[in-house]
């Protein structure tokens, strides 16, 4: 009888690998998607759903990213001061003139778990406006679609 066992990915057995990806006239939604998975875990074949066994990746030129559409007018972004009557509406156009890296976090954000996995594979994310990076001490290499 010929009996399959299940594989189970420990934490301290992952390959977590430094990638650099370069956001210039990518579209948001898309990049976000790939840069979650990444993030998850999802393209290495040793993928564990409730083991945080994904990537650390660096994004640069978060200022140069596309959105389709009408969406630079009509999509907000909200955020709320803590007192009554303080919410916030800034529209994607404002949004990055003020703060660009903050397009790409959200739509990333928004795609991890919603839980404290997702928190812990949300640190492993870093965003920066412009070529210069912080992290050239882990010799990221350069990851393309």
């Amino acid at each position: 009888m010929f009996v399959q066992k299940s594989y189970t990915l420990k934490p301290a057995d992952a390959n977590k690998r430094w990638l650099l990806i370069d956001a210039t006239d990518k579209i948001v939604g898309r990049l976000a998607t790939e840069i979650a998975d990444l993030l998850r875990g999802k393209n290495n074949p040793q993928y564990t759903p409730n083991t945080d066994s994904g990537d650390h990746v660096v994004v640069i030129n978060a200022e140069k990213v596309k959105l389709t559409g009408n969406k630079w007018s009509d999509k907000k972004y909200y955020r709320h001061t803590g007192h009554i009557g303080g919410l916030k509406v800034r529209t994607a156009e404002e949004q990055l003139e003020k703060n660009p890296e903050q397009i790409l976090m959200k739509a990333v954000k928004g795609m991890l778990p919603n839980n404290s996995l997702g928190r812990k594979q949300l640190t492993k994310f870093r965003v920066f406006v412009g070529e210069k990076h912080e992290h050239e001490a882990q010799a990221p290499e350069v990851y393309e679609f």
